[in-house]
């Protein structure tokens, strides 16, 4: 899965958005039981986070596959946030408090649907809700210049840099899809009653800014992708295998941590296991 993650610039145009998988679902079940044992060593190692970032398009498929990928993890060991428009307490704060606040404990897994890169997508798109953030140098939509784009993605790569040198683990993906995928799931949307719930015709406004949000992901993409913070692009117009590929990244990459191993006991315990076991028996 190495040839997904972004380690040179990259144009989102010539970037895949459709890879099928045969048995994908087979291989996906495989793989997220041993993510799972593999959560619970890290759990009790407890020296580790691991945050898990997950962008893309209206439709990409981002809540089906937290549900499909960390269906075997333990819940006490998995937290999920999903960041909406900002609420009146987060505005009163620099824009990656609400973030920094949510980051995983050590020995926890911290989902992020939708993350801190909002603050440099939809905020670029629409650069008037910047304007309630209240920030004290910022008093029109003019003000918003190329430094101050600069500025915040130096600051989001510090704010990851800070992290993972803390001992947080960084799974950053965008899941790719394509405008024509997209149009398909919107009508699915509509077309099926029970779905309906789902679509909203602010989906179609943002539809139309198509071009732009493609260009604002492929220079985050390129500006943040590190090694200690690196980037995939999953093809994501098919939900099974862009859920596998996820899965299966994690795993091998969780996996080249040799020092994550379940704490041994005191040689004092272990000394009395039998003497333990007696007083359990002799209750």
């Amino acid at each position: 899965m190495d040839n997904y993650k972004v380690t040179t610039t990259i144009s989102l145009k010539n970037s895949e958005t459709k890879a099928v998988i045969d048995n994908a679902e087979k291989a996906l079940q495989s793989v997220r039981k041993k993510l799972g044992k593999l959560q619970d060593t890290i759990y009790a190692h407890g020296k580790y986070s691991v945050l898990v970032c997950l962008q893309g398009m209206d439709t990409s498929g981002k809540d089906s596959l937290i549900r499909e990928v960390f269906k075997d993890f333990n819940a006490r060991g998995v937290v999920v946030h999903s960041f909406k428009v900002p609420t009146e307490l987060e505005l009163k704060h620099d824009y990656i408090w609400r973030h920094y606040i949510a980051l995983p404990a050590r020995g926890k897994f911290g989902v992020f649907n939708r993350t801190h890169y909002e603050n440099v997508l939809v905020t670029r798109v629409h650069p008037g809700y910047i304007l309630g953030e209240n920030i004290p140098t910022i008093h029109a939509v003019d003000d918003i210049d190329d430094a101050f784009w600069d500025k915040r993605f130096e600051q989001i790569n510090n704010f990851e840099k800070h992290i993972a040198e803390s001992g947080t683990i960084i799974f950053k993906f965008f899941l790719n899809l394509s405008k024509e995928e997209q149009k398909n799931r919107l009508l699915r949307r509509l077309d099926k009653q029970e779905k309906n719930w789902k679509f909203s015709p602010g989906d179609l406004k943002e539809r139309k800014l198509w071009g732009k949000y493609q260009e604002c992901y492929e220079d985050a993409i390129n500006r943040t992708s590190k090694p200690h913070a690196p980037w995939y692009t999953i093809p994501a117009d098919d939900k099974p295998t862009a859920r596998y590929m996820v899965a299966k990244i994690m795993y091998d990459v969780l996996s080249t941590y040799k020092d994550i191993q379940k704490p041994e006991l005191d040689d004092d315990i272990k000394a009395n296991l039998k003497m333990y076991r007696k007083e359990l028996n002799n209750e």
